[in-house]
């Protein structure tokens, strides 16, 4: 069968002996020139029908249709109000935020009501995107203020959403993670689409009377400006209202700021108190220790102190001081302040070891890529230690162990382990923590060890939570398989502040026990440990506006080792009082090394 192609006379084919019948698809197989122009007719005609088709309904009953018609448009207005108002943190979401007069309503409707139609649909629609675009943001920062207690950085904080999806996909299965992150993406459509319909619905409305709407709005100025100039009030917030001004000055410094900081913080990492100090004069007041540095994962003040979650955590800290004084080992306890909170722990481990205030993930790149001394690698530039670092939450490679200065690193799939993971942590610290003394600590050597160890058992969602079970007993770990399975799904309390803190305070118990057991059964004369938290839990579980302390603990047999920090003024024991000092987390590393007998020699930026 012959066919055409634009620009070709048509011709008839040529007549055959025997036809065959035509079927639907061979039918359609030629291409007429005049498809194409038959489409666009088409598809032209269906909103033309559906026009007519409303039309028609209208005319039929005029009065739902005046109704429907001014309730749509009290709907796109009370959106473009509530987007204007809308704060960024969830503590302020309540009715008086928005019962004010926004300003920038009022300009917006002075532009769409002074432009000729066409201009103002445009303007309308542009300005509309933006308006869901803030929207997203103030939605995203009410969700990062209440899991990190700050805002989202545009610029910094992108890779932290796959962070985010592959926690949901541990805690809660990789269909809901998938369902999770499909759904956020056509929520940020949805709101950018929904909120550009609403503003061209109300210049639509404000264009059809330019005169009464001009004098609506002189009105609202007026009352804007009254309330403005007389600073009244409801519950303490103003109604005269430059919210969305406000959070685009916000956004605008932040930006500045990340900028600016870049910059400024590249130079800062250069410089070093202890840059160019020989390594035979680093700790010297440690050599021969094992010295064991261990983060528990969102152990934070909260943990000691919140009326929920202290009882629990406070009595193991107790019987736990009791149980290493009948081992024979002392501790001394403090608190720092945590350059993150409720997430990122790695800028937690990084501030703390590398006495760099390092709480976004820009600064993190920036120091990782350096050579800033830090603690741990301050132990392998001696040349007097081993160092070794276990990483149970580490699932693919991890270039930083060079910035640490670790000799060997085993990370999540290199400790044996062949149990359940526990929603997130991929095995239980008391199993992390038997595979560090079997791999290297329980090793003759000709040096001593240094160990970096990071336990993940106190990882949100704190369900299901591993239970202590008999050191001879953990095997590969599937000893736990039992444990997990029995145990509280995250579903169950993931959504309810108060399950969530119990489950919290018990996973914290379960870490320190973890630890302090080890410690007990496998430490010597010669053992130092130090442990800490890397920042407080989730504002969920350790309340709006919560600091962010986290409890430090040095424990050792050798009283030397504690006489050498007995000036900073900490606690006895496990458990920091309430008014035990706090130091930043960056202050740290230079406050041990100085303590142990390191001597400064500093580099330059």
């Amino acid at each position: 069968m012959g066919s055409t192609t634009p620009g070709e006379p048509t011709t008839s084919p040529e007549p055959t002996a025997s036809p065959e019948p035509a079927t639907p698809a061979a039918s359609a197989t030629p291409r007429s020139p005049l498809a194409p122009r038959a489409l666009r007719v088409l598809r032209a005609a269906r909103p033309r029908a559906l026009r007519r088709a409303w039309a028609g309904w209208k005319d039929g009953h005029p009065v739902p249709a005046r109704v429907l018609s001014l309730a749509v448009t009290l709907l796109a207005l009370g959106l473009v109000v509530v987007a204007l108002l809308l704060p960024n943190k969830q503590e302020q979401l309540h009715l008086a935020a928005f019962t004010r007069i926004p300003v920038e309503a009022l300009l917006g409707a002075a532009v769409l009501i002074a432009l000729p139609r066409r201009p103002r649909i445009a303007v309308a629609v542009l300005g509309g995107a933006c308006l869901g675009v803030l929207t997203v943001l103030n939605l995203t920062d009410i969700e990062f203020n209440q899991y990190l207690g700050r805002s989202f950085n545009v610029i910094l904080d992108w890779q932290l959403l796959d962070d985010a999806r592959s926690y949901l996909a541990d805690t809660l299965g990789g269909t809901v993670a998938l369902l999770a992150a499909v759904g956020a993406v056509l929520l940020v459509l949805a709101v950018l689409a929904v909120m550009a319909l609403a503003v061209v619905r109300v210049g639509n409305f404000l264009g059809r009377d330019k005169a009464r709407s001009t004098r609506g709005l002189l009105l609202v100025s007026a009352l804007w400006m009254t309330c403005s100039t007389l600073n009244l009030q409801v519950s303490g917030i103003p109604l005269a209202s430059e919210h969305t001004i406000t959070m685009l000055k916000y956004h605008e410094q932040a930006l500045r700021s990340t900028i600016r900081d870049e910059r400024e913080f590249a130079k800062t990492a250069r410089a070093d108190a202890f840059g160019n100090t020989p390594g035979s004069q680093l700790v010297p007041g440690l050599r021969g220790k094992d010295m064991i540095f261990t983060f528990i994962e969102s152990y934070g003040r909260s943990a000691i102190e919140d009326p929920i979650e202290a009882p629990g955590v406070d009595r193991t800290l107790a019987d736990s001081t009791q149980a290493l004084a009948k081992a024979g080992f002392h501790a001394k306890s403090g608190w720092l302040t945590s350059a993150t909170y409720g997430g990122g722990s790695w800028l937690g481990h990084s501030t703390t070891m590398s006495g760099l205030w390092i709480d976004n993930q820009n600064r993190y790149r920036t120091v990782t890529s350096g050579d800033h001394l830090t603690l741990t690698k301050a132990f392998q530039k001696t040349g007097a230690w081993d160092t070794v670092g276990v990483m149970p939450g580490v699932q693919k490679g991890w270039p930083e162990a060079k910035w640490y200065g670790l000799d060997k690193v085993y990370n999540a799939f290199q400790v044996g382990y062949r149990g359940p993971k526990f929603s997130w942590s991929t095995m239980p610290d008391q199993y992390a923590l038997e595979a560090f003394q079997r791999l290297e600590h329980s090793k003759k050597r000709d040096k001593p060890l240094m160990g970096f160890v990071i336990l993940t058992s106190s990882h949100q969602p704190w369900a299901p939570i591993p239970k202590m079970v008999p050191w001879d007993r953990l095997g590969d770990g599937s000893v736990f398989k039992g444990i997990e399975a029995a145990g509280t799904k995250p579903q169950d309390i993931i959504t309810n502040p108060t399950r969530s803190r119990e489950e919290y305070g018990k996973s914290v118990q379960y870490s320190v026990t973890a630890l302090t057991q080890w410690l007990e059964r496998y430490g010597n004369a010669n053992t130092v440990l130090v442990f800490l938290g890397d920042h407080q839990p989730i504002a969920r579980v350790s309340g709006n506006h919560a600091s962010r302390d986290v409890p430090i603990s040095i424990v050792a047999k050798d009283p030397k080792v504690l006489d050498k920090i007995a000036s900073w003024g900490w606690t006895d024991g496990l458990r920091p009082a309430h008014d035990a000092p706090v130091w930043k987390m960056s202050a740290f590393r230079d406050r041990f090394l100085t303590a142990y007998g390191s001597t400064p020699h500093p580099s330059k930026g």
